[in-house]
C-alpha cells in the first residue's frame, strides 16, 4: 500500500534551500498542486490531517509528523526531504534547523525543520509520507496546530487607531497653551509611552503576518529499534542484533554490581580468615595444656 512517487518528485541533498538567491527565476508561491506531486495517495498519507488555507483566512498552522523507519534508512529519507524543499526555491520553501543524533543505544533521532508557502504545506507532508514508505518506514504520528493571528492583527490594528487618536488629542492640548511646565512634562511622558506601544504594536503585527505567510512543518525521524511490529522489517531480521544488545546490557551489570561489591567481599573475606585463624589457634592450645588421664604415662628422658 505504498505511495509510489513521480520521478524528480524528491532529490538528495540536505542543505542548500536558505542558500538560495531570492530572486531565483521560476520560483514564486502558487497553490497546492506546486509542490512535488505524486500518482496516488497512500492509507498514511489519506490519514494525514487535510487543511484548506483559504477555508481559514488569517490562521497560521504548525505541522508536525513523525516518522518511524529502520536506522540506516533516516539519513538517506531526510536528506530526500531537504532536498524536496531546495528544489521549490526559498520564496516558498526554507530549511531552518537540521538535526541528526545517535543515542548511547545505537538508537537514530532526526529532525527537520521548514518553512513553507502555506498552499504547498499539505501537498508536501503527503510527499514526504510517500518517500518514507518507500523507505519502509511508516508515519508513526501527525498534528496541525491553528492560531487565529488574523484576529489578533486586527485588534493590534484597533489599538494602534485609538492610540493615534490619543497622541492627537494630547498634541493638540500642547500646541493650545496655558500649561505649567509640570502639565507640559506629564504631557509629553504619555505622548512617548504611547509612541512606544505603537512601535510595539507594529511589531507584533509584523510577526504575526510572517507567521501567516509561513507554515512551519517539522518532520520527526525516529528508529523503529528493530522490534517486531514497526516498520515494515522482517520481525526476525534484528532478532541477533537484539540479543547481543541485551546481553551486553547484563554483562554491563553483572560488571558494574561485581565493581562495586568486591572491596567489601574482600574485607569480608580478611575478617573471617583472621577470626578463623584466632579461632583454632586458641583451640589447638587449649588442647595441648589439657592432658587425658588415660594417657600413659612418659617417663623422663636422661
Amino acid at each position: 500500500m505504498k505511495m509510489k512517487l513521480l520521478v524528480g518528485a524528491m532529490a538528495l541533498a540536505l542543505v542548500g534551500c536558505s542558500e538560495q538567491s531570492s530572486d531565483e527565476p521560476g520560483v514564486s508561491a502558487t497553490p497546492d498542486t506546486a509542490a512535488p506531486a505524486v500518482a496516488e495517495e497512500s492509507a498514511d498519507a489519506e490519514a494525514a490531517p487535510r487543511i484548506n488555507v483559504e477555508a481559514a483566512p488569517g490562521v497560521a498552522f504548525d505541522y508536525a509528523y513523525t516518522f518511524r523507519l529502520v536506522d540506516k534508512h533516516i539519513a538517506k529519507v531526510q536528506e530526500e526531504h531537504a532536498a524536496a524543499c531546495e528544489t521549490l526555491g526559498v520564496q516558498r520553501c526554507r530549511i531552518v534547523d537540521v538535526r541528526y543524533q545517535l543515542s548511547d543505544e545505537k538508537l537514530v533521532e532526526a529532525q527537520t525543520q521548514f518553512k513553507l508557502d502555506p498552499g504547498i504545506a499539505r501537498r508536501f507532508g503527503a510527499s514526504a509520507i510517500a518517500s518514507v514508505e518507500k523507505a519502509e518506514g511508516v508515519l508513526a504520528d501527525a498534528s496541525v496546530a491553528g492560531e487565529d493571528v488574523g484576529t489578533e492583527i486586527l485588534a493590534s490594528q484597533q489599538r494602534s487607531a485609538g492610540s493615534e487618536a490619543e497622541i492627537a488629542r494630547l498634541e493638540a492640548r500642547l500646541k493650545s497653551g496655558g500649561l505649567d511646565k509640570g502639565e507640559r512634562a506629564e504631557l509629553l511622558a504619555q505622548i512617548g509611552q504611547l509612541r512606544g506601544q505603537l512601535g510595539d504594536e507594529r511589531q507584533s503585527r509584523r510577526m504575526g503576518e510572517a507567521r501567516i505567510a509561513w507554515t512551519s512543518v517539522a518532520f520527526n525521524y525516529v528508529s523503529d529499534g528493530g522490534l517486531p511490529g514497526l516498520g515494515h522489517e522482517n520481525p526476525f531480521a534484528n532478532a541477533g542484533e537484539t540479543l547481543m544488545r541485551s546481553g551486553n546490557t547484563a554483562l554491563t551489570f553483572v560488571l558494574t554490581l561485581g565493581a562495586a561489591l568486591l572491596p567489601w567481599g574482600i574485607l569480608l573475606a580478611l575478617i573471617v580468615a583472621f577470626w578463623r585463624s584466632r579461632f583454632v589457634g586458641a583451640v589447638r592450645q587449649q588442647l595441648r595444656t589439657t592432658k587425658n588421664p588415660n594417657d600413659p604415662a612418659i617417663p623422663p628422658m636422661g
